[in-house]
């Protein structure tokens, strides 16, 4: 299944950049998603406590960056997660770019296709079920990300138009106790950013 996804954020597309694509920084704003280990600066492992419908489900797994176009400040993530329990996985893709909001500030559009297999497709075989929860998780980051810049504001830029590398970040730990399945996402993804439903 495939949906679109969109936030707002008070920030020039060159800083909104820079941020999302500082992971290890952003990864707590996202809901129910933990980072667990940075393999590289495109490789990321972690779990992701999602609910659909009543079953809650946590999911661990891979975050790939197999795109990333600086200079247009878009990006492409790959996502594979297995449950915990055995009861199924996601697959997800989700395409991301940044662009300027028409009354200022950045605007991130965000393209997922989503996959689930196993019994957790039967949990999530409503797709507008799945949107929604989606639309939420998002929702959710984007306040996240809006009060963890006003906190921590933003990354410098390298001479390049990227981010520069990020200072080791405190661990992560899931938002408040909601759920997601990012990659992405990203993943927010977001993680940056695939999403996964709750409702």
């Amino acid at each position: 299944m495939e949906f679109d996804n969109s936030f707002e954020v008070p920030l020039s597309p060159a800083e909104a950049w820079a941020v999302l694509m500082d992971i290890r920084r952003i990864a707590p704003c996202m809901p129910g998603a933990e980072l667990t280990d940075v393999i590289d600066e495109r490789n990321y492992k972690g779990k992701v406590a999602v609910r659909l419908g009543p079953v809650a489900l946590t999911f661990a797994g891979q975050v790939t960056f197999e795109e990333i176009d600086n200079a247009r400040r878009g990006a492409r993530v790959k996502a594979q997660g297995t449950d915990s329990k055995g009861r199924g996985g996601a697959n997800a893709v989700a395409s991301f770019r940044v662009e300027d909001a028409p009354g200022g500030g950045s605007k991130v559009l965000i393209h997922t296709d989503l996959t689930l297999s196993g019994s957790v497709a039967q949990y999530g075989r409503g797709v507008g079920m799945i949107q929604a929860t989606a639309a939420q998780i998002i929702g959710q980051f984007a306040n996240n990300l809006k009060t963890h810049v006003a906190r921590d504001g933003v990354p410098a830029l390298t001479a390049g138009g990227g981010p520069s590398p990020p200072a080791p970040p405190p661990a992560a730990k899931p938002i408040s106790g909601l759920s997601l399945m990012m990659k992405a996402l990203w993943d927010s993804i977001v993680r940056r950013l695939t999403g996964r439903p709750r409702t």
